[in-house]
């Protein structure tokens, strides 16, 4: 015969659940209380309506790549090219660039636009000689 003892320790007794009260009353907020989930539901809310120009990273930023093809073209972005180029990712922003080609008079860039990041540089002179792929967009900056 089975120890009545072991039995109880290896086979808990479930005949005693909680009541309904306990349930109902454990997730209620008392009177004018605000959840916390929803305020930061709330809080993310706001933060994915406002624009995304205002939420763009602030200046302008150089792949590894960029850099070394800067480098190679002997291309330097003075404080002209720079606001060019900044200039051109503000007007993709608003027309909706992710990956867009900017020429301007000294070269050409190809950018991530969200991320302010000029991924890649053409000089002037070799532009006739690539072929751009996966853009979405191509802005022209004089």
């Amino acid at each position: 015969m089975v120890n009545p003892k072991i039995n109880n320790i290896l086979i808990p007794n479930i005949t005693k659940l909680p009541g309904k009260q306990n349930v109902d009353t454990t997730n209620k907020l008392a009177k004018g209380e605000t959840s916390e989930f929803k305020s930061l539901l709330d809080s993310n809310l706001e933060q994915s309506v406002q624009s995304p120009i205002s939420e763009a990273p602030k200046g302008l930023h150089l792949s590894t790549h960029a850099m070394r093809r800067l480098q190679e073209r002997n291309l330097s972005i003075d404080k002209e090219e720079y606001t060019k180029i900044l200039s051109a990712i503000d007007k993709l922003k608003l027309k909706g660039g992710q990956d867009s080609l900017v020429i301007t008079s000294k070269a050409a860039y190809i950018v991530d636009v969200p991320k302010n990041m000029i991924v890649t540089a053409i000089d002037k002179d070799s532009i006739g000689d690539n072929v751009f792929t996966k853009i979405d967009s191509t802005i022209l900056m004089n």
